[in-house]
C-alpha cells in the first residue's frame, strides 16, 4: 500500500473515530466552541503520524535498565527533552537515592488538574531470545493485527506514553492548550519495584502540583486482540526479594564451592533453601502457608463479584488459556472461580532459583551459597512492609531464621471507586468510541499507584489509553501502528483517544459523583 492510501486509510479511520466520540455527547456536556476545538486537534493526528512513530522508535533505541544501572543519566535526561518539547514547563529531573525522576507541568489556565504517571525504564531482555532486534524497533507484519513496532518497551510503556505525548503535539499542532492543566511525574526504576519513587512525589512543589488533580492515570494499551476494553479500578502491590542461603550465614556447610563427593559429610546451603521454600507454601504446592498471611486480606464485595461474573461471560476462556499457554487453572478451577481467585488472592511466586554451576555439562560442586528471587503479590488491606516481616518471622519460625530476605523494592495495593470523575470520564469515552468497557476489580499485575491512592493525596488512579501490544518482559514486545481490525486502534487512534479523554476530564457533568 502506497503512503498516501495510508495516509487517507488513516484519515478516513481517525474521522469514524473523531466523530464517534462526538456522536451522542450530550450538548449541555461541551459547548460548540469546545466541539470545534476537538475537531481541530483530532484532524492533526493524521498528519503527525510519521513523527509520532519515528518519536516511539528513537525512543525504544535508548533503553533505561535500573537493573543494569544502564543508560542513566541518558535516561532521564531523555525522558526531560520529551516532556519538554511535548509542551511541559520547569520541567526537570528530580534526583532520589536511586535514579532519578521527572517533574513538569502544563499550566493550561483550566479548572481542572490530571496528574499523568510515566515510567522511562524498560525490563532487561536477551537479543537471542528476539525475532526481531530488541533495540531496533522494526515496522513488522503481524497476521491478526496489522503492522506493529516490535521493541523492548514497546507496549511497556512507551508506546502508550508516545501517543500521550503525541496528543499533547496534536494541541500545540492546532495552537490550542489541552482543557485541562496536567502535571508530570516519572519514574526510572519501576521494573525494580519503584524502591524511591515516593522520594519524587514528596518533594513539595510535586505534592503541591498533585494535590490540585482531580486523579492520576498512567497511559496505557488497554485493548485485547479483539478490542475491547477493561478498566482496572485498582492493582495488586508487590514485594520484590531474594532469599538467599550461603554457608558463612548459616554457619553450616561450606564458605566456599566445594566439591559435591563431600555432600556426603557436609550440610547443603542449596538443600537448605530449597527445605525453606516448601515450608512456604501448603501441601497443594500453591497456597500460601505463611503464618498471618491471609489476616488481612479484604474479601471482594458483592459489586466486585459481579464485575467478575460480567468478565467471565464475555471473555473467552478457550483464548485466555491459549495466550498463557495453559491446559488447567489451579485445582481445575471453572473459569469464574479462577478469576475470583485472581483477583482476591495473595500469592509467593519464585521467580528464579540460582546455585552452583548451570553452564554446559556437569561440574560437581557443593555450591556454598544459593538465591532464590521472588514476589508476593497483595491485595486490600495488606502492606509491602506488614507482609515482608510476616516472612521473616515464618521462616525464622521454621528455623530458617539464618536465611537472608532482601528485599528489593514494592509496595502497596491500591483501589479506587468507580464513581470518580477519573473513571467516569474513562467509560464515557469509551462508550462515545463505540465500546463497552469492562470495570475490573484490580489488576493481578502491580503499579506503584498507592503513592497517589493513599494518604496525604488521596486521590483516585487508574490507566486509559485505546491501541493494543502484548509480550511486557517478554521476547518479541509489540505495539500496533496499523491495525488490520478496525476495532482495534492503532497509535493514530491511540492519540485521538487521549485527546478526547482530556476533554472529557474537562467536562462538567460527566458522573453525578466526582472527587
Amino acid at each position: 500500500m502506497s503512503i498516501n492510501k495510508d495516509l487517507n486509510r488513516r484519515e478516513f479511520l481517525q474521522g469514524a473515530i473523531a466523530g464517534a466520540v462526538l456522536t451522542g455527547v450530550p450538548s449541555a456536556l461541551i459547548a460548540a466552541a469546545d466541539m470545534a476545538e476537538m475537531q481541530s486537534v483530532l484532524a492533526q493526528v493524521p498528519k503527525l503520524h510519521n513523527q509520532t512513530v519515528q518519536a516511539l522508535q528513537d525512543w525504544i533505541a535508548l533503553p533505561s535498565i535500573a537493573a543494569e544501572n544502564r543508560n542513566y543519566p541518558q535516561g532521564p535526561e531523555y525522558m526531560a527533552k520529551l516532556a519538554t518539547d511535548a509542551g511541559f514547563t520547569n520541567v526537570e529531573i528530580v534526583p532520589t537515592s536511586g535514579k532519578p525522576g521527572v517533574f513538569g507541568v502544563i499550566d493550561a489556565g483550566a479548572p481542572n488538574s490530571v496528574g499523568i504517571y510515566f515510567m522511562y525504564d524498560v525490563k532487561q531482555f536477551d537479543p537471542g531470545e528476539w525475532s526481531s532486534p530488541p533495540l531496533e524497533a522494526r515496522l513488522v507484519d503481524k497476521p491478526g493485527l496489522g503492522k506493529v513496532i516490535v521493541g523492548r518497551g514497546a507496549v511497556n510503556q512507551k508506546g502508550p506514553e508516545t501517543a500521550f505525548l503525541g496528543a499533547l503535539q496534536a494541541f500545540k499542532a492546532a495552537g490550542t492548550r489541552p482543557p485541562v492543566n496536567l502535571v508530570l511525574v516519572c519514574e526510572g526504576e519501576e521494573e525494580i519495584g519503584s524502591p524511591h519513587f515516593g522520594e519524587v512525589v514528596r518533594q513539595p512543589k510535586v505534592t503541591e502540583a498533585l494535590k490540585k488533580a482531580l486523579g492520576v492515570f498512567m497511559p496505557s494499551a488497554s485493548q485485547d486482540r479483539d478490542g475491547g476494553v477493561q478498566i482496572d479500578l485498582g492493582a495488586k502491590g508487590v514485594v520484590e526479594l531474594e532469599l538467599v542461603s550461603s554457608g558463612e550465614k548459616w554457619g553450616r556447610g561450606p564458605k566456599n564451592d566445594i566439591h559435591s563427593s563431600l555432600e556426603a559429610t557436609v550440610d547443603s546451603p542449596t538443600w537448605h533453601l530449597v527445605q525453606a521454600l516448601n515450608t512456604l507454601i501448603g501441601p497443594d504446592g500453591h497456597t500460601p502457608a505463611v503464618t498471618g498471611f491471609f489476616d488481612k486480606v479484604k474479601p471482594l464485595t458483592p459489586a466486585q463479584l459481579q464485575m467478575i461474573k460480567d468478565v467471565a461471560a464475555k471473555r473467552s476462556e478457550t483464548n485466555m488459556k491459549q495466550i498463557l499457554g495453559v491446559s488447567h487453572w489451579y485445582g481445575d478451577k471453572s473459569f469464574y472461580d479462577a478469576l475470583v481467585q485472581l483477583e482476591s488472592q495473595p500469592t509467593i511466586n519464585i521467580e528464579g532459583l540460582v546455585a552452583g554451576y548451570t553452564g554446559p555439562g556437569g561440574k560437581t560442586v557443593l555450591p556454598h551459597r544459593a538465591v532464590a528471587k521472588m514476589d508476593m503479590r497483595l491485595v486490600p488491606d495488606m502492606t509491602a512492609q506488614g507482609t515482608l516481616q510476616l516472612l521473616k518471622d515464618y521462616l525464622a519460625k521454621k528455623g530458617f531464621g539464618d536465611i537472608e530476605v532482601n528485599m528489593s523494592g514494592g509496595y502497596d495495593p491500591n483501589q479506587t471507586d468507580p464513581n470518580t470523575k477519573l473513571i467516569q470520564a474513562q467509560v464515557a469515552t469509551y462508550k462515545k468510541l463505540g465500546l463497552d468497557p469492562l470495570l475490573w476489580p484490580r489488576s493481578a499485575g502491580s503499579w506503584p499507584g498507592y503513592i497517589f491512592t493513599s494518604a496525604p493525596l488521596s486521590l483516585p488512579a487508574g490507566h486509559f489509553g485505546l491501541g493494543h501490544g502484548s509480550g511486557a518482559h517478554a521476547p518479541n514486545e509489540y505495539y500496533v501502528i496499523e491495525s488490520s481490525n478496525p476495532r482495534v486502534a492503532g497509535i493514530d487512534g491511540a492519540v485521538a483517544s487521549f485527546v478526547q479523554y482530556l476533554y472529557a476530564l474537562a467536562w462538567k457533568d460527566v458522573t453525578a459523583t466526582q472527587r
